[in-house]
């Protein structure tokens, strides 16, 4: 990523969560913006969600914002209304800062497309 991108990239994030702020009182982390993500794409409403529940919601947002570059494909919903994803292309071997930054890219254009 080149300066300017990575500028970039943290201004867009920076209006993002300031923007979120706005909505929750609080600036929200990656973890917390993902989960937003996943509560949006299940589509049940806020309600108290089990830890394990929180970590499917997680993955929901994951392959939500990475189906973006192709890597995950909606396979469906289960009966529960829960979406199921399928890995359709293998994800780059990134460091930790770098999975971080493609994370953040995907999130930032997932609000771009689905909420804007």
């Amino acid at each position: 990523m080149i300066d300017e991108e990575k500028e970039s990239l943290k201004a867009d994030w920076e209006t993002l969560t300031d923007s979120l702020s706005g909505h929750f009182g609080k600036k929200p982390d990656l973890n917390g913006v993902l989960f937003l993500i996943g509560v949006q794409e299940l589509g049940q409403g806020p309600r108290n969600f089990s830890k394990e529940e929180k970590q499917d919601l997680m993955h929901i947002a994951i392959c939500k914002v990475l189906s973006y570059s192709g890597f995950y494909e909606l396979k469906g919903l289960d009966k529960d209304g829960w979406p199921h994803w399928e890995g359709v292309k293998k994800l780059p071997f990134l460091d930790l800062l770098s999975q971080e930054k493609m994370l953040k890219a995907h999130v930032i254009e997932y609000f771009k497309q689905e909420i804007a």
